[in-house]
């Protein structure tokens, strides 16, 4: 268990958190999984998330299994939770490292205990780099990668490294890009990869390269693989660049892959590192641990329609394997006209970038009763969701209604507190999450 994972342990939670009950005495937050609360056993306050804990431990064997037969690594993203808790809890089943997102995303997970680092972005110029310094020089012992895509930056960060004795070697990835950050061409690349070879030291030097595929998406599918093709493209080809400048023995990462495309990135990039023996491809997927009711529903959807998961001699379905295991929790308010209910979640408590939530099952007086998948959530406020009915549906001020999320990474920074539900809906687990 993490060390900041052990002192939070005793964080005392009351009704000022989402979720717990009104009324009842301060908790420490072990303590809440021995409590049998419910969702919708009519004590806990709504709304509130959930973690169904079968089904993400479901997700993250399947996605090691995916991983591990591919002879790739991965270090999963924690900006989809923000949980130190959960972030161990990856690392135990098989992690290589953790990915974050900022600095801040990075002392969170420093001061649990983790060690090895991907910070999946630039940070900025001399400012963000002397922080980044002032935080590494508490943590000797850590191993962290950022992404580097300008001369600029690279000086930056050698600046500030230039500046201090007490820190751990940093090391820097040069990212390629489409639609976001990251270097459009090779030979853009190749300044950077010189900027970069002229300053290293044992204490700052390259070590591999990056990218995102997934912000070269665009709402064609077809222009989307040409465009996710073209930037896997690169890699490969700047590869040999590289090692033509330092050699043959150096260890390389060779990173990209999030949660909808992360096959492409596997098959683009294999061939590459198994020529390579020096190469690691390291994925950094984290969302597709939680899935949703969604636009990874979608894109499961797509990647099946790719071949599937190929696990060994087997190819899997991404869309069964994988299951939804978040949702949340709202009472309904009022049904002021037969074809609509007006439920109190709203935008402060449930993502809707990627599209509104699902309502899936109706729950009243403690306990289940109907499914739901009927009703159509229209519309959000700040604290309400308007459902459309149909005019005889058996809805009621007071029932309870579990819906599922579309884009975990946007619904869980609204909540501190994430319930962690067994296979009956019991709370067994309370994991703090730290968005700041």
């Amino acid at each position: 268990m993490s060390d900041l994972h052990a002192a939070t342990d005793d964080m005392v939670l009351d009704e000022r958190v989402r979720g717990f009950p009104p009324g009842h005495p301060q908790l420490p937050l072990a303590a809440v999984g021995a409590q049998g609360w419910k969702p919708y056993d009519g004590r806990m306050a709504l709304p509130l998330i959930s973690l169904d804990r079968q089904a993400f431990a479901s997700n993250v064997d399947l996605m090691m299994a995916y991983v591990k037969s591919h002879g790739a690594e991965i270090a999963p993203h924690a900006k989809t939770p923000m949980s130190t808790a959960l972030a161990a809890a990856l690392l135990a089943a098989g992690a290589w490292g953790t990915t974050v997102a900022d600095i801040r995303q990075a002392a969170v997970m420093l001061k649990a205990g983790q060690r090895r680092l991907i910070l999946a972005n630039e940070i900025g110029g001399i400012a963000a780099a002397r922080r980044l310094a002032a935080l590494l020089g508490h943590y000797p012992d850590a191993e962290l990668h950022v992404f580097v895509d300008s001369t600029p930056l690279v000086a930056a960060l050698r600046s500030a490294w230039q500046e201090r004795a007490d820190l751990p070697p940093l090391g820097l990835l040069v990212e390629f890009g489409a639609g976001r950050a990251g270097l459009r061409s090779t030979d853009a690349a190749a300044a950077v990869l010189d900027a970069i070879l002229a300053v290293e030291t044992p204490a700052f030097r390259l070590t591999g390269i990056a990218a995102y595929e997934g912000a070269a998406a665009t709402a064609n599918a077809e222009e989307t693989m040409l465009r996710i093709d073209a930037l896997m493209a690169m890699i490969p080809d700047f590869l040999p660049k590289i090692r033509a400048r330092i050699g043959k023995e150096r260890p390389l990462l060779l990173t990209s892959g999030g949660s909808v495309f992360f096959d492409v990135v596997v098959a683009r990039l294999s061939a590459a590192v198994a020529a390579d023996p020096a190469c690691r491809l390291v994925l950094r997927s984290g969302a597709i641990f939680f899935h949703d009711h969604g636009i990874y529903e979608r894109g499961l959807a797509g990647l099946d329609a790719r071949g599937g998961l190929r696990i060994g001699e087997k190819t899997v379905s991404a869309a069964a394997g994988f299951r939804p295991a978040l949702r949340v929790w709202a009472e309904v308010l009022s049904r002021p006209e037969p074809q609509l209910a007006i439920s109190g979640m709203g935008m402060r408590d449930v993502a809707m970038d990627q599209g509104l939530p699902r309502p899936l099952a109706l729950y009243r007086n403690g306990a289940y009763l109907c499914n739901f998948e009927s009703a159509e959530v229209f519309r959000l406020n700040d604290q309400h969701a308007f459902l459309t009915l149909a005019e005889d549906s058996d809805v009621s001020v007071g029932d309870v209604v579990e819906f599922g999320i579309s884009h975990p990474c946007t619904c869980l920074d609204r909540h501190a507190i994430l319930y962690g539900l067994d296979p009956d809906h019991s709370v067994t687990a309370a994991y703090l999450t730290s968005f700041g």
